[in-house]
């Protein structure tokens, strides 16, 4: 009796769930132990970059100009293309395809910096496949289908290279106004639906607009940030170290497959070497964010805390050498000080 209510139940299960699918529209409504049991089904992410990117998400990698977003684009795809990454930026897929879509390099200075002048090149794994803009004009089309037609060819190379992951550098060349929320949504929604359609891995590179050196990095730094942010899984941003200018920071500004592993008090700190023939960043240390940023603001409230007491000296009838050797400044600079205080 219990098995036989079991199957009458679990036969009503199965023509509920027929009946729920015929009844799709927009929206797919079901109980929730369904997803859960739906999800349940499928692996659990894994790590394309440490903590920062994960199997399934569209991560956006920004910073500014000159900081190393194509030599960190290109050493993560080497490495998912081998299926090995080094501590703290691991791997745990197997090696499998990744296109690069370079549209910022020539052939001849991505050679450059994968080479030791221009001889003894680095070899990469065959699962690395670039791909740069076709320079004939007939191909190139309409200008105005150029996003779409970019899109549609970014398909047929995903499907026809059996690729998840995509690597786009950089979104300029998607889109030329992403900081208009107009522009940069249709564009999130076009590589979701990549995304979602095809089981893809996306990782998009950013621009940042000028920023203030004396503060950390947000995700409101992110050229087009708000709507960018809200399609985008994840995020993760370099920074310029200014304590010391030869070392970059990496620092998580979104993410949902992870906590918070690398914000603003563990941010890794990376220099940018080239040992033999390839350029890449080499984990240093981890750090906290403050360390690294420009101490505009610290000197400005040094500055007026001198002048505070320089100006209570004065009024104490204090000789200009004697408020001098009282800050641990010249005679004449104190004089300077207050006339450019007086006068402003």
């Amino acid at each position: 009796m219990t098995t036989l209510n079991a199957q009458h139940l679990q036969q009503i299960s199965l023509q509920q769930l027929q009946q729920q699918q015929n009844n799709d529209n927009l929206l797919m409504i079901r109980d929730a132990n369904y997803w859960i049991d739906e999800a349940r089904s499928r692996a659990i992410p894994q790590m394309l970059f440490g903590k920062f990117w994960h199997q399934g998400e569209v991560c956006i990698l920004f910073a500014d100009s000159n900081l190393g977003k194509s030599i960190l684009a290109v050493q993560i795809a080497d490495a998912i293309s081998k299926g090995k990454g080094a501590y703290p930026f691991d791997v745990e897929t197997k090696a499998q395809p990744v296109i690069y879509c370079d549209f910022e390099l020539t052939d001849k200075q991505f050679e450059a910096r994968y080479s030791a002048n221009y001889t003894n090149h680095y070899r990469f794994n065959p699962n690395f496949l670039r791909a740069q803009l076709n320079p004939d004009p007939e191909l190139l089309g309409n200008p105005d289908d150029f996003d779409d037609n970019l899109i549609a060819d970014l398909e047929c190379s995903v499907v026809d290279h059996n690729a998840k992951v995509l690597i786009i550098d950089n979104l300029t060349y998607l889109r030329t106004e992403t900081e208009q929320a107009k522009d940069a949504s249709p564009l999130m929604k076009q590589l979701k639906n990549l995304k979602n359609k095809y089981d893809l891995s996306i990782l998009v590179l950013a621009h940042t607009p000028k920023r203030d050196l004396t503060q950390a990095i947000t995700r409101n730094d992110l050229q087009g940030s708000k709507m960018l942010m809200n399609f985008c899984d994840s995020a993760f941003t370099i920074g310029e170290s200014n304590a010391d200018s030869s070392l970059r920071y990496l620092k998580q500004i979104k993410q949902r497959n992870t906590e918070q592993v690398y914000g603003d008090s563990n941010i890794c700190l990376c220099s940018v070497n080239k040992p033999l023939n390839f350029l890449q960043f080499e984990f240093v240390a981890f750090s906290e964010e403050w360390q690294q940023l420009v101490k505009k603001k610290q000197s400005e409230q040094q500055d007026e805390a001198m002048m505070e007491k320089i100006l209570l000296l004065k009024a104490q009838s204090c000789t200009l050498r004697e408020i001098g050797r009282a800050v641990g400044l010249s005679h004449q600079k104190v004089d300077r000080m207050l006339k450019a205080h007086a006068a402003g």
